[in-house]
């Protein structure tokens, strides 16, 4: 048919689809300068491997689904079967159609069919104007029978010049953990089998030159947006072919296509840079943004008051603590767990989503209204996905929880997971909820929490996590329908649900459970590399850490949440007054820094020595800037050199001084650098090359610095 070259944001594209079978990926990375239809050919015959010994007589084709009838013999893209059959496909291209305004985004729909196997095959391709491409594959079965479907995940090759890796693992209050090597022979496969995202989820799956960095390098990367059991992977192939890919990871039997039905794999998105790890933040960042859906009004500060008073809901003392959170600037006030029948602990209540009239005789009412009347906007907890088997819900419909039959799954956290793909399940869940929201119009915000794995989860004696995820999709989509105006956080267990899928019917996610200032700082730092910081809630936690008991000044605790949708998770109620003062100018910085916060450009710093960490955030039109820079703990060096200020525009001179009124972070000074008392003036290049000597921090302080153009 043709070759199909697409570019938006500095990323390019080139398509093979001259058929006869699936178009191959001849180039997706940076900019190939102008091609005419005779230079689209040449390079597409210029990419064409050699046929070397003890190998297949005609080059190996490499399609956007790869197929062992063409030759590889790495990891399947399409895995099934028909009663044993059509377990191999040849398909042959179909039609193509190509949408490239020149604006906007560019779309490439390939259709394709294998008319001996009974299937047909739709791939959903676009390029949007930051340079991000969004992949889809859709399966149909054509023939007589079902067909079981075992795997389906889109592909995307990669130039040999990606020698290393990089992704991200972790735990409960760990999440986010890089982890880099370099990219050997084989497959590396991160498998994801929580039923949700996971803590250890990879989040992006980076290959990139060799040294690549935050500022530095040449990056490819993918995200499988699916908040159910997925896979993401990096193959290479001694045969030359290097390959990123991802999608749903099925259980045996879990799809089982019926005549004339189709399966569509989640999208998986990619992105390239030149400019490292920033450069993919960029893009992606700047794509989220875009979205229609996206938050646009400034992101409310936010007090939850888990840590403050866990379960004791005593009317009086969550009224006070509303008043001196409207006293400190605060501008949501969120309620947690602990509200609904039955619920005096964590061991029982989960389904029982009624107001406890034990608790609460007059309901929710006079707690929202006095909350409303200062000022601030309500939010309340919910995890509406669990049940506990100690609630009025699990004793009428035990057959309501996703399990094997005759058996539960192992608990956790006192709970089991409802099976909304029961429709009685899912219509009960959906009614408490629309009830609970429309007899309470001031709550404006739920914290929807997830705080178990789907481990052995069953639907009528099917496997149940691609269902449940579905089922999940249709009740936050239904639910926001009917309540436009309510915002959602993802929350499980803390990070354990944060992805693109998720995110496209929620409005922030909960990064970690842990506030330990010390560890948010990677989680943060981490978690930002594929979201925006106003997508991402960060609080200031009480002095010593619920979930560590590690110690920090209220400083290093302000400055790191900052960076986010700030909040405070403390009992504010308890703290001395000098403190609540000090806490309430923190939260003025923020909002006086919140709309370059949210809207600006994140960078952050190579620096040498690995207990020097330092971030910061640009304006687009690179008049302001503010920058954090982090001693984590001691090392070699007492001083540790000057700190690049990157992102800057080099030709402009800028005022560089430190944020904020309040106390200083503790240094080992005996005269800190000169510069420090009244500030400096220099010019974007000198502060992106040459750095500045910043104080010799204690461990486990940061100093904040205010950048501003002098135009």
């Amino acid at each position: 048919m043709t070759i199909v070259h697409l570019h938006r944001g500095g990323t390019h594209l080139v398509l093979d689809a001259r058929g006869p079978g699936l178009p191959r990926v001849v180039h997706w990375g940076g900019d190939l300068g102008p091609l005419d239809a005779d230079g689209l050919r040449q390079l597409a015959e210029a990419s064409i491997a050699p046929v070397v010994p003890s190998s297949f007589d005609t080059p190996t084709v490499l399609s956007l689904l790869p197929e062992a009838s063409a030759g590889w013999s790495g990891r399947p893209a399409l895995a099934g079967h028909r009663e044993r059959a059509a377990w191999s496909t040849a398909f042959r291209l179909d039609d193509l159609d190509v949408a490239d305004s020149g604006t906007g985004s560019a779309r490439v729909t390939v259709r394709a069919v294998d008319a001996d196997a009974a299937l047909s095959l739709t791939v959903e391709i676009e390029l949007d104007p930051t340079g991000l491409l969004l992949l889809r594959h859709r399966l149909r079965n054509t023939g007589a029978t079902a067909y079981e479907l075992r795997e389906l995940t889109p592909v995307l090759p990669v130039p040999p010049v990606a020698t290393e890796l990089l992704d991200l693992t972790g735990r409960w209050c760990r999440e986010r953990a890089p982890q880099r090597h370099p990219w050997p022979m084989g497959a590396w496969v991160r498998e994801g089998r929580h039923g949700r995202t996971g803590h250890d989820a990879t989040l992006l799956l980076v290959a990139g030159t060799a040294g690549f960095g935050f500022g530095h390098g040449e990056v490819w990367a993918v995200h499988t947006a699916w908040s159910g059991d997925h896979v993401t992977f990096a193959e290479r192939r001694p045969t030359g072919e290097s390959t990123l890919g991802g999608g749903e990871l099925l259980a045996p039997g879990e799809v089982l296509l019926a005549p004339g039905a189709e399966y569509a794999t989640p999208l998986l998105y990619a992105a390239w840079s030149d400019a490292g790890l920033d450069g993919l933040s960029d893009v992606l960042h700047t794509h989220l943004r875009a979205r229609p859906g996206h938050p646009r009004g400034p992101r409310p500060v936010t007090l939850n008051v888990w840590e403050a008073v866990y379960f004791d809901h005593a009317l009086d003392r969550l009224r006070a603590l509303a008043d001196h959170a409207a006293e400190i600037g605060v501008e949501r006030f969120v309620l947690d767990d602990g509200w609904f029948r039955g619920r005096r602990d964590d061991t029982a209540g989960l389904g029982d989503w009624y107001v406890d009239d034990g608790v609460w005789p007059a309901g929710l009412h006079p707690l929202i209204e006095h909350v409303t009347a200062r000022g601030l906007r309500f939010g309340l907890w919910v995890e509406p996905e669990m049940v506990n088997p100690d609630s009025d819900l699990f004793r009428a419909h035990p057959d309501w929880v996703l399990a094997v039959p005759g058996r539960l799954p192992p608990p956790w956290r006192n709970q089991q997971v409802l099976d909304l793909a029961n429709p009685a399940a899912y219509t009960y869940l959906l009614d408490r909820l629309d009830a609970l929201l429309t007899e309470h119009p001031g709550i404006g915000y739920l914290k929807w929490d997830h705080n178990r794995d789907l481990t052995d989860a069953g639907h009528h004696g099917r496997p149940g996590v691609h269902e449940q995820t579905l089922a999940v999709y249709r009740l936050l989509d239904e639910l926001r329908r009917r309540h436009p105006a309510v915002e959602i956080e993802s929350c499980a267990s803390g990070g354990a649900r944060v992805d693109l899928e998720i995110l496209a019917r929620t409005d922030r996610v909960w990064a970690s459970d842990c506030n330990d200032a010390l560890e948010r700082l990677a989680i943060q730092r981490w978690t930002g590399l594929l979201l925006p910081p106003e997508l991402v809630g960060s609080h200031i936690g009480p002095e010593r850490s619920h979930t560590t008991h590690r110690v920090h000044d209220l400083g290093f605790r302000a400055a790191t949440a900052l960076f986010g949708h700030y909040g405070i998770e403390w009992d504010i109620g308890s703290i001395e007054p000098a403190e609540r003062v000090e806490l309430a100018a923190w939260v003025a910085l923020h909002k006086r820094l919140r709309p370059l916060l949210h809207a600006g450009r994140v960078v952050r710093v190579d620096h040498p020595d690995p207990a020097v960490w330092a971030h910061g955030v640009v304006a687009h039109d690179r008049s302001r800037a503010v920058y954090a820079v982090t001693r984590l703990a001691t090392s070699v060096a007492q001083v540790p050199g000057p700190v690049r200020l990157p992102g800057l525009d080099r030709r402009r001179r800028y005022t560089v001084r430190p944020a904020g009124d309040g106390p200083g972070p503790a240094t080992l000074d005996r005269v800190p650098p000169p510069w420090l008392a009244t500030g400096t003036t220099l010019t974007g290049a000198a502060l992106g090359t040459a750095g500045l000597q910043l104080p010799a921090l204690h461990p486990e302080q940061a100093l904040l610095l205010e950048v501003t153009a002098l135009d």
